[in-house]
């Protein structure tokens, strides 16, 4: 049985512990290989190999780390089809999902960091008191947590400008989907990236998670995962004072207004409520259509959503695979007998399918209102629900009804209203007519349950650096 090692100083080693934890297949529900299950000791090694390595890193010119991250970049783009076969397999995400869209955006975040890596500026100001300029300086070992719902774009999304700003880093994937983290870590060593630099350690959250958030040496810890385990890294490095980023839950509304072109995209709402089976933290799981087309509206989307090809993740044609996970798997079936408690009326799926792995046939919820657990709660699954409001005030009262802040989409040809929309919905981010329109140069981010701070562009650079101001005297 393959058996995925932890990666500390450029070399592959076992768990301190001699443990390993079993790692399914979610489309046979079958375990089909081993991670390492690593401890307290396996962290210190990895941050001493981190903060051995820190001094020469963070002094080379900036373009040099710029190439050793498009060195990388172009070695994960050689290894492009293993390593999605991998993802595909690991996380059970349909195979045109991986090769097509997020391996490549994995390449294309080292790419844009290894770029920002030689533009990153500071500011100087003279003419008010002497001159100053800032200095943004490496912080020295930091940390990155990522989660099972996208796991080689979003490790990738933090470990690159973490590099690019000088750290070192010490980076824990989510044990339920590690190979292709881990594939990177081989591929960083094949290509003789500086030992030490980049260091994989692989294991549950209470025991590795938990000892990188409350090392002494760890200066940053950058987050993305679900709002319960946010709160609890916050709880523990906020006595130790250190920098904090946490992209957590959403319970994403899209609006759809009458006016919308909402036929001829009917395929992009569609995607945006069941891309990766629902298990992406952007999607739109409230859709929040307007009266006068409610009926039309639901009948279509419906009638898409029931074509979705549901089926083998390494099958090019299928569109929907399993659920990650058996724990997954309950926990999103608990939320569809909780819908039906409350009196939803279900219009196509609400159910598991009957065929090995952890399938649930996209499901179409109507009848509940803003106040159910249903409409409250993220399930993180193949489940939305349909709600109708009547003018502008009702759907901005519906979209807001939420403790989570993270997007919100509106399909809307009223520009004005739109503009408006985007001012008041209380999420950090909003698409107007389009979804996941990603520009890495953004700041990406929620408020309130959906999280703290912003990824992305200089947002990302800034995190991973100290600002020092130096005055001087004219």
């Amino acid at each position: 049985m393959q058996r995925y090692p932890h990666w500390i100083d450029g070399k592959p080693c076992p768990p301190a512990g001699g443990t390993w934890l079993g790692v399914s297949e979610p489309a046979s529900g079958k375990v089909i290989a081993q991670v390492a299950a690593g401890n307290a000791h396996d962290v210190d090694g990895a941050i001493a190999a981190a903060a051995r390595a820190f001094p020469s890193w963070s002094s080379l010119p900036n373009s040099q780390r710029a190439r050793w991250l498009e060195r990388l970049a172009d070695a994960l783009e050689d290894r492009l089809e293993d390593v999605a076969q991998a993802e595909s397999r690991d996380g059970g995400k349909p195979i045109t999902l991986a090769r097509d869209v997020e391996i490549p955006r994995a390449i294309a975040n080292l790419r844009f960091f290894a770029h920002a890596a030689t533009q990153f500026a500071s500011e100087s100001h003279h003419g008010e008191a002497g001159l100053n300029f800032t200095l943004r300086q490496a912080l020295g070992v930091v940390a990155t947590i990522s989660p099972w719902n996208l796991p080689l774009y979003l490790f990738t999304w933090k470990i690159a400008p973490a590099l690019a700003a000088g750290n070192c880093v010490v980076a824990k994937p989510s044990e339920v989907t590690p190979h292709s983290a881990t594939l990177l870590a081989e591929i960083a060593a094949d290509i003789g990236f500086p030992s030490g630099v980049f260091n994989l350690v692989h294991g549950a959250g209470p025991a590795v998670g938990e000892a990188l958030v409350t090392h002494p040496q760890v200066k940053a810890i950058s987050f993305t995962g679900s709002t319960v385990v946010g709160k609890r890294i916050a709880t523990l490095a906020a006595p130790l004072l250190k920098k904090v980023s946490l992209e957590l839950g959403g319970k994403n509304p899209t609006l759809v207004f009458a006016d919308s072109d909402w036929r001829a995209n009917l395929d992009t709402i569609v995607r945006s409520a069941f891309q990766n089976s629902g298990q992406i933290c952007l999607c739109g799981s409230r859709l929040l259509i307007e009266r006068a087309i409610y009926d039309e509206f639901r009948d279509a989307f419906v009638a898409r959503v029931q074509a979705l090809r549901v089926g083998d993740p390494s099958d090019p044609a299928t569109q929907l695979g399993p659920l990650v996970s058996q724990a997954h798997f309950d926990k999103v079936l608990r939320a569809l007998a909780t819908a039906r408690d409350e009196g939803a009326q279900v219009l196509c799926g609400g159910a598991a399918i009957d065929r090995p792995g952890w399938f649930i046939a996209p499901t179409v919820l109507e009848g509940l209102g803003p106040d159910s657990a249903t409409n409250r709660e993220e399930i993180f699954g193949p489940v939305v629900t349909l709600q109708t409001f009547d003018d502008d005030d009702h759907a901005l009262a519906l979209a807001n009804a939420s403790d989570y802040g993270l997007v919100a989409t509106l399909w809307d040809r009223n520009l004005p209203r739109a503009l408006r929309f985007s001012r008041e919905l209380r999420t950090g981010m909003i698409w107007i007519n389009t979804w996941l329109m990603r520009d890495l140069r953004t700041p990406f981010g929620g408020s309130n349950q959906s999280g703290l701070g912003r990824e992305g562009g200089v947002e990302a650079m800034r995190f991973f650096t100290e600002a020092k101001n130096v005055g001087i005297g004219t």
